[in-house]
């Protein structure tokens, strides 16, 4: 047997799974002489392309396996692989390399994938001259050799069948290719229209997945746990567009990964359905919670209106109690200086200012009465009445609780207020008249704003 640098690729692939309609092999003596190159010649057919690794070999009748060659030779490519004229080939066996024996052989052509793809008649290696010399055999030789004959002729016959019979197989498995090729076609377009399908739902998908974020950003502040749903939304369609693209990148098992896309997309649309109900079900919470919101603000502008009458109000309050304290301030100067005038007065008419709360309710009750010590009666009593009453007729102001005199409290009071009276901003000093009070509370409702 040969021994080569690099072993011939082979399999353990039967007979009964091998191909020999697609090499012929032409021009196959009965015998070949020993000692002497032979020639293999073979044609291939039109549904067959060789490749660098396909090899003939020699094998002993009866061989079950591509591992059971006694040897081989590499193959020549043709100088066109695309035409589709047959044309013959040849490869030549070295004599050294050939079987001794006298044991019947065939050649085999296999491809690198160790399958048989075409097989020779059987064929003897012995002499030419070998059927002229006169053999003497005893009966049992003859008999031995009858029966051997018989088995070769028996096994001749079945390999007959056996070649009908993969012929037949031939025909079957090419009429089975062109179905399944027709098959293949058909998987083919069907493969590209649910890729396209898969692209629009993508596209469908990604449109979605917009639309549902910018829900989201307008809702955050309200959907905490909303934001976590479309995160999980998020990383399920993120798996379902990986095992998309590896949906398109594999060809094999289309009908089950559809009906897993049919599934995925079903239970996707459950989901997406319930995410819409969940979507209308916060709508219309935050719808309540914005016509409770309304009601609060209204409750709350209520509010801040009543506070601003009582500020309003308020202000006024300290505005008066301003005036009417700078009034008083100014009447106790006025006091002050009166009292000063009737003392220099009363020092000049040589009478005691202090002994005159004590003497005026004698002049009250007794009318014009005259002092006692004076034989002519006092010079400046009319002085003393007609001044009397203006130091004891004194009245409260109801708010301050000061001391006026009647006529000044009376009459030069109420005209001190009705031309000094002015309103002041409590937060900016800006004064307004009394009769800009309209004004002044748009100008103090405006600094609320």
């Amino acid at each position: 047997m040969e021994e080569t640098l690099e072993d011939p690729p082979t399999s353990a692939v039967l007979l009964d799974h091998c191909h020999f309609s697609q090499v012929i092999f032409n021009s196959v003596e009965k015998f070949y002489v020993p000692g002497g190159d032979i020639i293999c010649y073979y044609t291939l057919t039109q549904h067959f392309v060789p490749r660098r690794k396909d090899w003939i070999g020699i094998f002993r009748v009866g061989w079950k396996t591509t591992r059971e060659y006694y040897t081989f030779m590499w193959v020549t490519l043709p100088s066109d692989l695309n035409s589709k004229s047959t044309e013959q080939q040849e490869v030549q066996f070295k004599a050294y390399y050939l079987p001794k024996d006298d044991e019947y052989y065939q050649f085999c052509y296999v491809d690198q994938d160790g399958v048989v793809r075409g097989a020779s008649i059987p064929f003897q290696f012995r002499p030419e001259n070998e059927e002229d010399i006169l053999v003497v055999t005893t009966q049992g030789e003859v008999e031995e050799i009858k029966q051997h004959n018989s088995e070769l002729c028996k096994e001749n016959q079945e390999l007959k069948d056996s070649c009908v019979s993969l012929q037949k197989q031939n025909s079957d498995m090419q009429a089975e290719l062109q179905k399944k090729q027709e098959e293949l076609e058909t998987l083919k377009s069907i493969n590209k229209k649910l890729e396209q399908k898969v692209k629009e739902q993508k596209d469908r998908w990604e449109a979605e997945l917009l639309q549902l974020k910018e829900q989201n950003q307008k809702m955050s502040s309200e959907n905490g746990k909303m934001g976590v749903r479309v995160d999980q939304l998020q990383a399920q369609l993120s798996t379902q567009e990986k095992e998309m693209e590896k949906l398109v990148q594999r060809d094999q098992d289309k009908t089950e990964k559809l009906e897993y896309l049919k599934k995925e997309n079903g239970q996707l649309f459950v989901s997406l359905t319930e995410e819409r109900e969940h979507q209308q079900k916060l709508k219309q919470t935050l719808e309540d919670l914005k016509q409770k919101e309304a009601t609060a603000m209204k409750k709350e502008q209520e509010l801040m209106d009543q506070n601003f009458d009582l500020s309003k109000k308020l202000s006024e309050n300290k505005i008066i109690c301003n005036v009417l304290q700078r009034e008083k301030e100014r009447m106790e100067r006025e006091n002050d200086l009166l009292k000063r005038e009737n003392s220099r007065l009363m020092s000049y008419m040589g009478l005691d200012f202090d002994s005159l709360p004590c003497q005026a309710p004698a002049s009250d009750q007794g009318g014009t009465g005259q002092n006692p010590g004076l034989v002519y009666g006092n010079p400046y009593s009319g002085i003393q009445e007609s001044s009397a009453p203006s130091l004891l007729s004194v009245k409260k102001c109801a708010t301050c609780k000061s001391d006026f005199a009647d006529d000044i409290f009376d009459h030069t009071l109420e005209q001190q207020l009705v031309q000094t009276l002015y309103l002041n901003c409590p937060i900016c000093d800006k004064s307004f008249s009394a009769k800009e009070k309209q004004i002044f509370e748009d100008h103090v409702f405006c600094h609320s704003l």
